[in-house]
């Protein structure tokens, strides 16, 4: 009975030890499994990371290339000064060609005073040496206005 007693813990010992082994198995298995969905997502992640960095660079190459057309500062403030020399050459132009019209026109006016005196001064003398009873007799200055 003894032996019969020590067959069965035997047998009892080592189906626990094979129930430890299959259950140490099944948790490895699930461990194993999910360690392998991890890889395959960040395979997956490294993928996509990968396709943004390619955007990524495509556009850093486009934005260069345009950047690249572009005028620099200097030839911006080059163009810039030579514009705004132009248009004080035309302004200092269109100065000076309104600055001689006034002197002329000074000169002119100057000259059409001086002249409309002489004649005030010679209309003055001439009255002088009429005689108003000469002017009534005068058929040209007795007609009506027109």
């Amino acid at each position: 009975m003894a032996i019969f007693l020590a067959g069965v813990a035997a047998g009892a010992i080592g189906n626990t030890r094979r129930e430890r082994t299959t259950g140490e198995s099944t948790v490895t298995h699930e461990i194993k499994k999910s360690i392998a969905g991890l890889e395959e997502r960040l395979a997956a992640q490294d993928s996509a990371a990968a396709g943004r960095f390619t955007q990524i660079e495509s556009r850093l190459d486009e934005h260069a290339a345009k950047l690249a057309e572009m005028p620099s500062t200097s030839q911006i403030v080059s163009a810039m000064e030579q514009l705004l020399s132009k248009t004080m050459a035309s302004l200092d132009d269109r100065l000076t060609t309104q600055a001689h019209s006034i002197e002329v026109l000074k000169t002119t006016v100057s000259q059409t005073d001086s002249l409309l005196e002489r004649v005030l001064e010679s209309l003055d003398s001439l009255q002088a040496y009429t005689d108003p009873a000469e002017l009534a007799d005068d058929p040209l200055l007795s007609r009506p206005a027109v």
